[in-house]
């Protein structure tokens, strides 16, 4: 099997039968599977994937809605084939430039290959200008300078698929992760269609959570594999302080001074206590990290069903 394509849904019934079809002939020259991830879904999507079905067809029902990336997981770990490509199941992805991504990705020996959406077919106050402000936030902070980080079309290799570790609503951060593999990546224009059918489930309230994913991946970027180097160094100076403080008002106090109730004494013992905190904290995020290694491999997902049509 050469090609893997998963396309998460969630209510887009009224998208399964001309997004089918398109895929099957964009894709009809290349050895593939389709991966339909319903990520429970309310309406008849399930039923109308059944009814339009192709032989390469394969669908799993996730017993819940666990969110875009825990669909994605769950497309990733079902996978077969030699690439694996995200697809929206909105019909705003266009599936014949999967094959151009391919060509890309073989002539450049690349790991990755990630969509850029020109001409975007999105309203432009409340997706197009947050969309720009966040991804021009991840590119300052993480350093991976990807222009679309919204773009779900994405093509990859197997292994660096299989090793994305994705859970939470880390999908954003896609192009991070690859990175932080080790993968080579490039980017590439792709096509953007309007919405064909059904509603869009983003909006502005996502902000807090794409901001507050960002300082997460900051962290496993920096501090992933080492956490007692971010609490332990912070704990460290907070401690140092802190004793300075208490040794300068030892002094202080033997000299004949009144310190019971100065508030140097209260900072003095604050910045200790906070310091060991955080150095006992260190020692908890290594264990916590060693034991995530070291652990098996927990899915953040349960497969209800699946369907082989």
């Amino acid at each position: 099997m050469l090609l893997s394509v998963i396309i998460p849904v969630m209510n887009e019934q009224g998208n399964i039968s001309p997004l089918i079809e398109r895929t099957a002939k964009a894709l009809a020259e290349i050895p593939h599977e389709v991966i339909f991830v319903d990520d429970g879904s309310s309406d008849g999507t399930v039923a109308e994937i059944e009814r339009y079905a192709r032989p390469e067809t394969r669908i799993l029902v996730l017993n819940r809605n666990y969110g875009q990336t825990a669909a994605m997981a769950a497309g990733i770990d079902a996978a077969q084939g030699e690439l694996v490509v995200m697809l929206d199941g909105d019909l705003q992805n266009d599936p014949y430039d999967i094959p151009l991504m391919m060509d890309l990705m073989k002539n450049g020996e690349w790991d990755v290959v990630a969509g850029i959406r020109a001409n975007r077919k999105d309203g432009y106050l409340l997706r197009k200008i947050p969309s720009k402000l966040a991804n021009w936030l991840i590119r300052r902070t993480t350093g991976v300078h990807i222009k679309d980080y919204g773009c779900t079309l994405k093509l990859f290799k197997h292994d660096v698929a299989k090793n994305l570790g994705l859970y939470g609503e880390l999908h954003r951060y896609i192009p991070v992760l690859a990175t932080m593999y080790g993968a080579r990546m490039t980017q590439m224009d792709v096509r953007h269609h309007p919405r064909h059918a059904g509603t869009s489930k983003y909006g502005l309230g996502r902000t807090l959570r794409v901001a507050s994913d960002l300082m997460l991946m900051l962290f496993f970027q920096k501090f992933g594999q080492r956490p007692m180097h971010l609490f332990g160094s912070s704990g460290i100076l907070l401690f140092l302080g802190g004793m300075g403080i208490n040794f300068y008002l030892l002094i202080d106090k033997l000299l004949g001074a009144t310190i019971g109730g100065r508030p140097l004494l209260t900072l003095g013992m604050l910045l200790t206590v906070m310091g060991l905190q955080l150095i006992t904290t260190g020692f908890i995020a290594d264990l916590l990290m060693r034991t995530y290694h070291e652990s098996q491999n927990k899915k953040p997902y349960k497969v209800k069903r699946e369907i082989i049509v």
